[in-house]
């Protein structure tokens, strides 16, 4: 890229409405971009060069920078028109500055003073704005329901735990963006059990009154005796000021529950006290003259005190708000709704805070809840798990395991949640003043749907962001109908998370596997056919949908995919760190754990997209989860213990090492990676009949050297449907190696021809048989067609793809009608499986092999 080169910039969905701190990543094609050269961003309305924070993410081999994250804080003048080009930054005018004590770390955006512990009790210190403290302290708080029975009797006690710090650190010291990590356990507030391990990242930027959190909670309690009743964050909060001029704030359905703890309301609110009341409950300051206004300050001293007041989602589709006198009386209803906007404030005259919980009602049951609003100080308490609702139950839905019946895929049963988590986001405002409906209105939209700054599709795929993929071509009539139909699948599955209610902390973002036409609904009770858990990569899907159309719903639904596969279906300690759990009825029931679940190639789009940390935390996890399998062997039912320390398949297993070694090395420029990954190619090379042999191997995880375990074993679709392809693809334009990409090409050319094609190439070493499910083969199909220029492959492939019902039916036209518990939209034949890869590998070929499309569409592709 010459230096006169820029990136268009946009927003992915609104632009911002008050001014906000912006993280977003950019990639580079090789050789563009150098590590010392400096980037700047421009605003096109007035040409002014805007301050950005940039660091790279990743590197290609020859140093150069393949990823770049990027900060900057962004309001409605710098809205539209932002590029991204050579050249030095812009000063900030405003600059985040961080400062550690052995006991604390200060961060000052030049509005708000944060002041964080380092270790112990209070992991949030205080946060002052304009010399006013507008929040005494912070702590994570979790109330845990321990069962036992004795003598057949059933006991319950509810235990609390509060926040302990085991470490702090500064991942980030600005000039514009500052990030703190905060690492600890929950401590029982009696000194007693630690438990449930959390990270917290708090997330500054210059001259803004926000705080972004990023929290991390991980189970490692029994779950047939740990439940958890209530999970939260709780924030103290100075309360200034008479009664009648602090207030509340909850988002409801639509507008705000706006209330005070002393409300002018009285049966004698007239005239202008009337005026009074509709100022206050605006949020407005009110005053009395205490001779003129003594008797209505007798009705005031006279009425009600509400201290305490909650909102609580219990499911997607109800909430309600209360309130209470004072402890020991009883809480009264205010109302009923249906979806709560999870934004809530608490403040006096001097200001509040606001917290605003992302996806509240999509993960319940949720909650906010305010405390102490008479007194001196209120405690405000943003529930991840509400302890108004049933507790947590983490146990299995059964004490067996249903191998035949349910395709739960082992007979040992290892359904635990002992070392999986769960990710949920947080902003807080640290206000001057009550905030307005318009305010509240901004607050709320970016709680919920945060600003981010993307590239355009064209941009990501020329820079050859994630490997080979098309970009939406509608030229002929062909091409229009695919295009059509691929956007008909997103629909169906927009659609069926809110028609099937998929939500909750434990399930949100995930989808279902197959459906059972008979009862109308998914298979939510049958075993290995429940839960998608990253079965046949439908993260890749959603995330390739995204790049080509930049479309902002669908970064939505892969970010929610992101989010969930790779906290919950994954375990982040014990017995299966670095692995994840197969399709199940719940997340984590399936006896089969293995590495392509948590694989870093699922997850790296958003990591690079948006250099979130937390994810980057994830896949530093897997980097050595090939070690894993020496304790869990995946093809242990079919290879007893041999010399070889464990055996893997060539595809999904060493593929899912490879796409964690590949972003080990180009994040880190982690060489040793590197080197695994060619030992492994080296020993495929190697085998008879190279990518086509196997698919099974002794494997040693020390060396990286695979064993061929013969050449006529089963499962050689599974080598490619579990994002393999995707990986190799990406890793080919890295490593540059012909064999490689020969391999590959052979690998899909091979796969679908006859057993006497076959014979010819391998010799009857292998059989037919053993190549199933042709529509999961299409993707390394069109890569060998495309690169031995083979057109009989190539029409081959596209006969798969366009013979599948999901080409050949609209999805939004075929649906029926049915009723079951409510009525739904229904197609009967639909499973995720196919949705992922009839999709995934569609985009593919349009980008290799368009050209050989049956009506003989001009060659749009390579």
């Amino acid at each position: 890229m010459s230096a006169e080169t820029t990136i268009a910039l946009r927003w992915l969905q609104q632009e911002a409405s008050l001014p906000v701190g912006v993280t977003w990543g950019v990639p580079w094609k090789e050789g563009e971009l150098k590590r010392e050269e400096p980037l700047s961003l421009q605003a096109s309305g007035d040409g002014q060069a805007v301050p950005v924070q940039s660091w790279p993410t990743a590197y290609w081999p020859d140093g150069s920078v393949k990823w770049s994250a990027h900060a900057a804080v962004l309001g409605r003048e710098e809205a539209q028109g932002l590029t991204l080009k050579k050249g030095q930054a812009a000063d900030p005018k405003h600059k985040v500055s961080v400062t550690e004590t052995e006991d604390t770390i200060t961060l000052d955006t030049g509005v708000i003073v944060v002041t964080l512990g380092k270790r112990g009790a209070g992991l949030l210190r205080s946060i002052v704005r304009d010399g006013a403290e507008v929040c005494s302290g912070g702590e994570l708080v979790c109330v845990k329901e321990e069962r036992s029975e004795v003598s057949g009797t059933a006991t319950t006690r509810e235990l609390r735990f509060e926040s302990r710090l085991l470490r702090a650190v500064v991942e980030q010291a600005g000039p514009l963006r500052a990030v703190v990590r905060l690492d600890g356990r929950h401590r029982g507030v009696n000194g007693t059990r630690e438990w449930l391990p959390f990270t917290l990242r708090l997330y500054v930027y210059a001259g803004l009154d926000s705080i972004r959190l990023v929290h991390t909670f991980f189970y490692d309690g029994n779950p047939h005796q740990d439940f958890i009743k209530g999970l939260g964050i709780r924030f103290a909060v100075p309360m200034k000021g008479p009664q009648y001029n602090r207030h509340v704030r909850f988002a409801g359905d639509s507008g705000y529950f706006s209330e005070s703890p002393k409300t002018l309301h009285t049966r004698r609110t007239k005239g202008k006290y009337r005026e009074l009341f509709e100022r206050q409950t605006v949020g407005q300051p009110v005053a009395f003259d205490a001779a003129e206004d003594a008797y209505f300050l007798s009705l005031l001293d006279d009425s009600a005190t509400w201290d305490s007041f909650k909102l609580v989602q219990s499911s997607s589709e109800h909430y309600r708000l209360s309130k209470r006198t004072k402890e020991g009386c009883s809480w009264v209803k205010v109302t009923d709704g249906h979806r709560a906007g999870g934004l809530g404030y608490v403040g006096g005259e001097g200001g509040g805070l606001a917290a605003g919980l992302r996806h509240f009602w999509k993960k319940h049951p949720s909650g906010l809840e305010v405390h102490g609003t008479a007194g001196s100080e209120a405690a405000f308490t943003v529930w991840l798990w509400s302890p108004d609702n049933e507790p947590m139950d983490l146990r299995h839905y059964d004490t067996e395991t249903h191998v035949e019946s349910s395709y739960e895929g082992a007979e040992e049963l290892r359904a635990t949640p002992y070392g999986i988590a769960n990710t949920n986001e947080l902003t807080l405002w640290c206000l001057p003043q009550t905030p307005g409906t318009e305010q509240l209105d901004r607050m709320l939209e970016e709680s919920q749907s945060p600003s981010l700054l993307v590239c355009e599709p064209e941009y990501y795929r020329s820079a050859g962001a994630f490997g080979l993929w098309s970009l939406p071509d509608r030229s002929s009539e062909l091409k229009r109908k695919l295009e059509n139909r691929l956007e008909g699948i997103i629909s169906f599955y927009q659609d069926e998370v809110e028609q099937r209610k998929w939500y909750g902390l434990w399930d949100y973002g995930d989808y279902m596997h197959s459906y059972d036409p008979v009862r109308h609904v998914w298979n939510y009770d049958l075993g290995g056919c429940a839960w998608q858990n990253t079965e046949l990569a439908p993260n890749m899907w959603l995330w390739v949908m995204f790049l080509r159309t930049g479309r902002g719903d669908i970064f939505r639904m892969a970010e929610a995919m992101t989010r969930h596969t790779s906290e919950v279906d994954v375990y982040h300690f014990g017995e299966y760190a670095g692995l994840g759990s197969r399709h199940n009825v719940v997340h984590w029931g399936c006896g089969c754990k293995e590495a392509r679940i948590g694989m870093a190639g699922l997850h790296r789009y958003y990591y690079y997209l948006t250099a979130d940390e937390r994810i980057g935390d994830i896949m530093d996890e897997v980097k050595d989860s090939d070690f894993a399998t020496v304790n869990l062997d995946p093809m242990r039912a079919y290879f007893p213990k041999d010399e070889h320390p464990t055996h893997i398949r060539v595809g999904p297993d060493w593929a899912a090492f490879s796409s964690n070694w590949m972003t080990r090395w180009e994040r880190y420029e982690d060489k040793a990676y590197r080197d695994k990954i060619l030992v492994g190619i080296d020993c495929v090379k190697k085998a008879n009949y190279r990518l086509i042999s196997g698919p099974t191997y002794g494997y040693d995880p020390k060396t990286g050297v695979l064993t061929p375990m013969g050449d006529d074993n089963w499962g050689r679709h599974l080598a490619i449907c579990m994002g393999g392809p995707q990986v190799w693809f990406e890793l080919a334009a890295m490593l540059k190696d012909p064999e490689w990409e020969d391999m590959l090409a052979e690998f899909g050319v091979y796969y679908n021809k006859s057993q006497e094609e076959k014979d010819v190439l391998t010799k009857g070493a292998i059989s037919t048989k053993h190549f199933e499910h042709p529509v999961l083969s299409a993707a390394i199909v069109a890569y060998g067609a495309y690169y031995r220029k083979d057109v009989e492959t190539a029409r081959k492939c596209w006969s798969i793809l366009m013979g599948n019902p999901f080409y050949q039916v609209d999805l939004q036209t075929e649906a029926e009608i049915v009723t079951h518990v409510d009525t739904l939209n229904e197609i009967d034949w639909m499973n995720t499986n196919e949705a992922a890869q009839w999709s995934l590998n569609t985009i593919i070929a349009l980008e290799l092999i368009s050209e050989h499309l049956p009506e003989g569409a001009e060659d749009h592709g390579k």
